[in-house]
Formats: C-alpha cells, structure tokens, sequence
C-alpha cells in the first residue's frame, strides 16, 4: 500500500526533511473527519487498528525481506515499498499517542557511542 501526501502538503526540500514534513501532516489529521483522510480513519477507530496495521505491515516487510534476499531489483524494490508502509504506519502510531518521529531520534542519538549489549542489558536488568 502507498500512501503519498497530496499536492499541496508535500515537503519543500530546501526547509523541511520528509519526515518533518509527514509529522505536519499526521498531526493535522489526527483530528479530522474519517471520511477525510486514511490517516483520520486509522486514528477514528483506534490504537488497536492502528497496531494492527502496524503488524500487519511488519508481517510484510519480514517476507518481502526474505524474497529480496539475492534477489532481483524488482524483489528489493518491493522490499522498500513495505518498508516505507511500516514506517509510515509507526509513525501513525507515535502520534496517535502525542510521540513523534524527534523522540526515537532522540532515543537513537542517545545510543550512539553505547555497546548494544550494554544498551540492552539497561534496559532489561537481570
């Protein structure tokens, strides 16, 4: 599934990344109308919908990953485009929950430079 910002939404490269720009645009539709948007739909019915969607697309992404490995371009195109849904669809669900794309950038800057075992190990003690 593809999901693309309508002409008048879409970033300007020169003064916001696309992610920025996809924030924007989530949070005007958290409130809208249902009849308006998919994103307004997704928000209108819920946060399980919303992680359904997102399971549904993690569950994509995994087998579209098994097909593109040593596969052609058309299978790692494919690969992308479930990626992109996955990502979209998490990002409808950080804001559903008033949380944004900054705040797991944050969280990834704030890991750099930490051994992943060590990260991991803080975050689950024993």
């Amino acid at each position: 599934m593809t999901h693309t910002a309508s002409p008048n939404t879409s970033p300007s490269p020169a003064s916001e990344t696309v992610l920025e720009a996809l924030a924007d645009i989530l949070k005007q539709r958290r409130d809208a109308a249902p009849e308006d948007s998919y994103v307004a739909t997704l928000h209108h019915k819920g946060l399980n919908k919303i992680l359904e969607k997102v399971g549904e697309e993690a569950t994509e992404t995994i087998l579209s990953a098994k097909d593109a490995e040593g596969g052609d371009t058309t299978k790692q195109q494919a690969l992308i485009a479930e990626t992109a849904d996955l990502w979209f669809h998490t990002l409808v669900m950080l804001s559903h929950l008033g949380m944004t794309h900054q705040d797991v950038l944050d969280e990834l800057a704030r890991r750099f430079g930490v051994s992943g075992h060590d990260e991991k190990a803080a975050r689950h003690p024993r």
